[in-house]
Formats: C-alpha cells, structure tokens, sequence
C-alpha cells in the first residue's frame, strides 16, 4: 500500500518523494546528533579557526598561563594598534576572578576662564614665601566642585571666600570633605595646569639686579650680560613669540570634513607664515613630521608624561627648528617651528590650508591606552591661551638664517 502511494504508475523504484522523506529524516537525525556532540565539545574559539582550551586542556598540556609584567595588562585586556584585542589561547581559566579594572578619568571638560586662573595663579604666586600657601590649583578644583564644572557661575568673590576661610585657619580637606567631586576636579586640573606653575631657573639681564646682589661679583673676565636666578611662578608659555601678532575665537568642537566629519579638538591661532612657534611647556618630543590632516606637525610630551602637545600646520620647507628630532627634549620658551599652511593632503610639503595659522592642541593622558585611539581626551585651550598670553617668550632673529631663537633662557628643576 504504501510502496503504491510512494511509486508512480510507470516506475518500478521508489518515487521522488519517498528519497526526498528519507533525506529530510536522515538529515533532523544529523543535525541531532552534531547539537549533542558540541555541547560537550565546543569546536571553535569566538577569534576563529583554534578549538577552545578548557582548563583541563592546559593543564593536561603543560601551558600555564602567563602572568603579566609588573604594570602592564594581557593582549586581551589592552587590545592592539591594529585593531581589537583577541582572547589569547593561554587566558586563565574562566573560574578564576577577573583582573580588576584600571581607575582613571576618562574625561574632562576644561571651561575655567582665564579670569578664573589668572586671580588664582596671583593668589598662589604672592604666597608661595607665606606660612600659608594658597595653591591655585586646589582653589580652582574648589570652584570646579561647587560649581560642577560650569564656570558660567564664577565669581571672584567665590575665591575671596575660600581664601578668607583658607586665612581664618579652616584646612581644605575641612571646607571641601562633603564635596562628593572635589578630588576629581584636583585630579583633572592638575593633569591640565601641574606643569605650569612652580619653582625654576630664569636668565635675565644683570642691569636688573640690584647693585648689592650677590651675582655682581662674578669674576673680572666675565662679560656675560646676564645672570641666572631662582623664580617661582609661571613657567609655561604662549605658543606664541611675543611680539608676532595673531587673533583667536572659541573654535573647540567645530565640525571638519577634510577626509571625514568629525570635531575641530584644537585651537587655531591665525598669523603670519615663520611666526616662531614656542614650546608652552618642556617635555620631550614624541612626533615629528607629515601628516595628511596638521601637515608639518610636532608633538611633545610632558615630563610627567600627563600632557601632549600638538603643534600642526607649520610652515612649508622650514618646519622645524634645526636640530629637533623624536626623543628631543626641550624647554619651556624653546622655539620649536614656525607657523604656516600645511596639511590637507597626502603629498608631502604640500600647502593646502587656505589661512596660515597654528593648529594647537593639548591632550591629557590618564592611562596610556587614551594616547591613541577612541579613548583620548582633548580640551578646550581657548582660554588657556588667554591665560598664557601674560608669559610670551622674547626672540630674536639669527642672522643669515630662516631661523629665530629665543633671547633668554630657563631651566626646569
């Protein structure tokens, strides 16, 4: 009966469906079976291509899984410069407890007025000698707090305030231990202004001395002009060379669209093509050369290694002070290029910005994974810049050269 169903009146052999039911029956049992067999058997690791270590694998082989160096995470927590990280074939077993997560900031948004630091700056700089110390940092972290970051609220009385407590003896740690992000402002301010103001060596002219200092007794055959002294106060300096003229507007987050859309994370300062362009603050030179979107462009690290500065679009031909090279370092006031219109391109040495001008960007680093990639934190230097303006380096032209260096020196401690 059932041969007669599945057969043709003209076919001797089974029909058509009959093997179409036997291959859908063979087929549900198959897949049957390979569900059970994966389950205890997981075939392939989630990067492709390598079947799943168990636990009992490695130790069955001999692997025992590395442990990483001091201060330094596994390929699968730190990831790569070539893409995301992969889970390594020797990872500890899944029971054990993960690695606990690096604590850091992931980031700030700087908005404290030049006003702001300016008045603090003058606060810390006239006690720094006093048996109270007013660090101008700590006060603005104060601010930060009190207003949430929203410098729109600043008053300068606020600051009177504070200090008039600071005077009549309550301590910091008093006045600020129920404020629930004060330590978060201290920890992000010091990473924008810690290299800025302290202790350093400064060069200046010896008619500046006062006829009884001690610097007036250098010997006979010395016809140096100047003499080196022992300064507190601000010690970084405006990307600028004093006397070369520039204007600026609040141009942080402005869109872009050169290669693809994005934000403007810098500062333009527009001028003069060979403006001399000054290292606002020593470090050691981290990048130096072409790249499609800042042209000629250098970038320099802190000495605390918190800061990176990025100076883009340098001249044509010129770029540089001669003698820089990755691994340089340099001093606060140091020359360190000269302002033009490269960039744009592909091509090297190629003038494609239509306005000469310096790119300017600062970029705080927390952790080394921010350096490069989607985690990095660049700030708003617009004013900062103003802040920085009342410190401009003083340069002077070299004779027969394209080059200018700064007139008087200083020296970090």
């Amino acid at each position: 009966m059932l041969r007669r169903f599945f057969s043709s009146p003209s076919s001797s052999g089974p029909s058509r469906y009959f093997l179409y039911g036997e291959a859908l029956l063979l087929l549900i049992l198959g897949i049957s079976l390979f569900s059970s067999y994966i389950e205890r058997y997981p075939l392939l690791s989630q990067t492709g291509g390598n079947r799943l270590q168990t636990s009992d694998d490695i130790q069955n082989s001999g692997i025992v899984p590395p442990e990483p160096a001091s201060g330094q995470q596994t390929n699968a927590a730190q990831g790569n410069e070539t893409g995301p990280a992969t889970k390594s074939r020797t990872d500890e077993p899944e029971k054990k407890e993960p690695a606990a997560k690096k604590d850091y900031i992931k980031w700030v948004d700087f908005t404290i007025p030049s006003e702001a630091m300016t008045k603090a700056f003058r606060l810390d700089m006239d006690t720094c000698q006093a048996e109270l110390h007013f660090n101008w940092i700590e006060l603005l972290a104060y601010l930060g707090a009190q207003y949430g970051g929203d410098f729109s609220r600043y008053q300068a009385s606020d600051l009177d305030a504070l200090t008039q407590k600071l005077s009549d003896g309550t301590a910091m740690d008093e006045i600020t231990k129920d404020m629930k992000y004060y330590n978060y402002y201290l920890e992000a301010y010091t990473a924008v202004l810690g290299g800025m103001v302290g202790t350093f060596q400064a060069e200046i002219p010896k008619d500046l001395l006062p006829e009884d200092s001690p610097y007036r007794t250098a010997a006979p055959d010395d016809d140096s002009e100047t003499v080196w002294v022992t300064k507190y106060g601000l010690k970084a300096f405006s990307p600028i060379a004093q006397g070369f003229p520039y204007s600026d507007f609040d141009d942080f987050g402005t869109a872009r669209s050169y290669g693809f859309k994005r934000q403007h994370l810098g500062h333009d300062m527009m001028g003069q093509v060979g403006t001399p362009i000054i290292a606002v603050e020593s470090g050691t030179v981290e990048a130096l050369g072409w790249n499609q979107y800042g042209g000629w462009r250098i970038g320099i690290r802190s000495f605390d290694q918190k800061r990176y500065y990025y100076y883009a679009h340098l001249r044509k031909n010129y770029p540089y002070q001669s003698g820089l090279e990755v691994g340089s370092q340099v001093q606060a006031g140091d020359v360190i290029g000269y302002m033009g219109r490269t960039g744009y391109s592909r091509t090297e040495n190629t003038n494609n910005i239509d306005e000469s001008h310096l790119h300017f960007g600062l970029q705080l680093i927390f952790d080394e994974s921010q350096k490069e990639g989607n985690n990095e934190i660049w700030i708003s230097c617009y004013e900062l810049v103003k802040f920085l303006r009342q410190n401009q380096c003083l340069t002077e032209k070299t004779p027969d050269t394209k080059e200018w260096h700064r007139v008087y020196g200083t020296k970090d401690f």
